[in-house]
């Protein structure tokens, strides 16, 4: 039986709901946005209630000036997206599936892509936040001020917490300005290793990009054939992005490939105007194909990202690398359709990322392989206090429950 759907129209409309449904009924909520990360998570029973949190989706404050936003959890990032360009601003955080993500969604799965290296994630730019409890009490921490710092550090407790903590309502984001251009440096070298040597070798670079990826050839042919781009894809790929005014970008592109030159680097193509915009836009969805039998994220130290890489590429798996954050994402590929022929490869590189203090979770998988996937990664020593800190704020287990490191933790 398909479970029901609440569309709360207001923040006191779904408190007072919440509140109704802890005192009577106790059936499990899951909130939902644009419903792109509800594979997120291993499989649990059916909710009793979804959540949708398409109606508060409005505008509440734009100080233009002062470099904030407010708006509800329900807003789609492509609505934000154009309401910030207006006066050339952004939220710099790359969120694929724009058209269907929401605000709060992206925010309770801690969504960021390629620009992660140079400006960060959702924690760095949250500084206010509303919600709802599970007995439909409505909180707020921060504030609509850059230095507004009084209380407890709710805004990031709640980042990532996939809405097992609170169903957020309404969020205040700082902002950066728009940059007036983007452009990307695509160059192939022979091997991993040879990528990690000049990558090392540019760590005093005078430029300062604002995302460093590293593809494999699998990797790279999906991003190219999404892109509509012609671009070299038969060896390992490095490609470095640059925003800002057009003579900033040029003189970044220059002082790059002057610098890649002088250790060796044969050719750089630069890719610039729309064709960097859709190489950025498929680098942002790559984590998002769903035709793949499986999509996983591993996270590690970035000096080892390379040597990761490298393994994952001889196991058949399409590798992007957000090199200089030292995480890493695979697509298994058509080859690899089985459970127990996915699990083979899983069972190499998860070691590989746990003996670099690292983890590895399987972002999307066919739901029927769930039960045999680290879906959340292997346990985390801080996993026990994250499921005491769940029992405190949802005593009930309203929110969410079974589809977080709650389900996996045993003590």
């Amino acid at each position: 039986m398909s479970p029901l759907e609440f569309t709360p129209a207001t923040q006191l409309e779904l408190s007072r709901y919440v509140a109704e449904n802890a005192q009577n009924e106790r059936r499990t909520l899951c909130p939902v946005g644009g419903r792109t990360a509800l594979h997120f998570g291993f499989s649990a029973p059916e909710p009793g209630v979804l959540v949708s949190m398409s109606q508060l989706n409005r505008l509440v404050d734009y100080p233009a000036r002062d470099m904030t936003i407010t708006v509800e959890a329900g807003m789609r990032i492509i609505d934000l997206q154009r309401t910030l360009a207006e006066q050339r601003q952004q939220l710099p955080i790359d969120i694929a599936q724009a058209e269907r993500a929401t605000v709060g969604g992206a925010l309770a799965t801690n969504t960021s892509g390629p620009r992660r290296f140079g400006h960060g994630t959702f924690r760095d730019f949250v500084i206010g936040i509303s919600a709802v409890d599970a007995e439909g009490r409505l909180f707020k921490a921060g504030g609509r001020v850059v230095k507004n710092v009084a209380g407890y550090d709710i805004c990031k407790l709640l980042v990532g917490s996939r809405g097992t903590l609170g169903i957020v309502t309404q969020v205040t984001l700082k902002l950066r300005p728009l940059p007036e251009t983007t452009a990307q440096l695509w160059m192939t070298l022979d091997s991993f290793t040879e990528i990690e040597d000049r990558l090392q070798r540019l760590l005093t670079s005078q430029a300062r990009p604002n995302a460093v990826e590293v593809l494999n050839p699998a990797a790279a042919a999906l991003i190219v054939a999404s892109a509509r781009c012609e671009l070299p894809t038969d060896a390992p790929v490095l490609c470095i992005g640059v925003e800002g005014s057009r003579r900033e970008v040029e003189w970044q592109l220059d002082m790059l490939t002057q610098e890649l030159t002088s250790i060796g680097v044969q050719e750089c193509r630069q890719v610039r105007d729309h064709n960097a915009d859709r190489i950025w836009e498929s680098l942002t969805d790559f984590q998002t194909c769903a035709d793949d039998p499986l999509t996983f994220e591993a996270n590690l130290r970035p000096s080892q990202c390379m040597a990761f890489a490298e393994r994952a590429t001889q196991l058949g798996v399409a590798v992007q690398v957000h090199a200089g954050n030292g995480l890493v994402i695979g697509q298994l590929l058509d080859e690899a359709a089985t459970i127990d022929h996915s699990t083979a490869i899983l069972n190499e590189l998860r070691p590989l990322a746990r003996s670099q203090g690292g983890n590895l979770v399987v972002l999307h998988c066919d739901a029927e392989w769930k039960a045999r996937m680290p879906m959340c990664g292997d346990a985390e020593h801080s996993w026990p206090l994250m499921k005491q800190l769940k029992r405190k704020l949802d005593p009930q287990g309203l929110l969410n429950p079974g589809r977080f490191v709650d389900v996996a933790v045993t003590t």
